[in-house]
């Protein structure tokens, strides 16, 4: 194979996992402890925050799709790929709104019964995060 696709293939899938650990495992969670912050101010900037961090998931997810279509990986590292590239769809068209409207009702002062969404959402964060350190391991212990 390709060295540049293995290359490729493995820069994009570590590089996604490692935003994905960073923003959602640690950022997210740690703001919401700092003085000062309230939930509004905290949903806000995680709102700019997810929506960045999709918008560069997406382009990460394109790279690792191309890379992993090119180079192709055994089955193990092309179905973890795609799994992570399904958990990331479903987050951000079936999750994504339902939390945004929350938000944005929170963020007018709107109270009411907490959202299930976020749990969704970070339920397959953790599966997303599985299937791209899974992925990875797989295209490296095929190079082995």
């Amino acid at each position: 194979m390709n060295a540049g696709a293995v290359l490729a293939q493995v820069a994009a899938v570590f590089v996604w996992l490692g935003m994905v650990l960073g923003i959602s495992f640690l950022e997210a969670p740690l703001k919401f402890r700092a003085e000062g912050i309230t939930v509004p101010l905290g949903l806000g900037i995680g709102r700019i925050v997810f929506r960045a961090l999709n918008r560069v998931e997406a382009v990460l997810a394109a790279i690792a799709a191309v890379a992993l279509a090119w180079g192709v990986p055994g089955p193990a590292a092309l179905g973890l790929g795609a799994g992570a590239v399904a958990m990331l769809l479903v987050q951000l068209l079936v999750v994504r709104p339902s939390l945004n409207r929350r938000t944005a009702a929170v963020l007018a002062g709107e109270s009411g019964p907490r959202s299930r969404a976020h749990l969704r959402y970070v339920a397959l964060e953790v599966v997303k995060a599985l299937c791209l350190a899974g992925c990875g391991a797989a295209l490296v212990l095929e190079r082995l």
